[in-house]
């Protein structure tokens, strides 16, 4: 079995420890677990990683968030995986700090990277690991809040997070979605 894991975020040291970048940071900690290393190839950096028989290719798209659906597409055809078999790690305003959500399908929810995803790789129908950033932003100030640091107070939590994040990953592609959804999702 293989999987497509595609961790979303902009490129660029000035968006490295954003809340728009946590698909970014767990896809490195998930490679860095599993002792592998991304290389910048075509529309992404790309790592190949093994876990317990599977095989992962994980990748950062490096086309900024508005157009990772480029990305995606690109790995799905070249390497002949499955949307059911390609899972998005994304930020959600919706959501609380660091509460996990495994959704097999649905909106993009305002979110532009889903929404370029949508559109360039057949519809709503594919696995997404929603981390939750919280909303604690003032009307209007929503591009400012995540596009922001983690603030100092968020900062301790966040390794134990996204620690979480990759164990549900893992599930993911062992358990399969529902008894990873009914063990992740609360």
């Amino acid at each position: 079995m293989k999987y497509l894991i595609v961790g979303l975020g902009n490129i660029g040291p000035e968006y490295a420890c954003t809340r728009h970048n946590i698909g970014f940071m767990i896809a490195d900690e998930l490679v860095k677990q599993q002792e592998g290393t991304f290389t910048n190839t075509r529309l992404a950096y790309y790592a190949e990683i093994g876990f317990k028989g599977r095989k992962l290719h994980v990748i950062k798209p490096t086309t900024y968030m508005n157009l990772s659906g480029k990305a995606v597409n690109y790995y799905m055809q070249e390497l002949r995986i499955p949307l059911e078999n390609v899972l998005v790690i994304v930020d959600d305003l919706a959501l609380p700090l660091g509460k996990l959500r495994l959704k097999l399908q649905g909106s993009s929810a305002g979110h532009n990277g889903l929404k370029s995803i949508e559109g360039l790789c057949g519809g709503q129908g594919y696995p997404r690991l929603r981390f939750g950033i919280s909303d604690n932003f003032p009307k209007g100030r929503q591009v400012d809040y995540v596009l922001a640091p983690f603030d100092k107070d968020e900062l301790p939590e966040l390794p134990g997070l996204i620690d979480k994040s990759t164990e549900l990953i893992k599930s993911f592609v062992t358990v399969g979605p529902a008894k990873t959804m009914t063990a992740f999702n609360q």
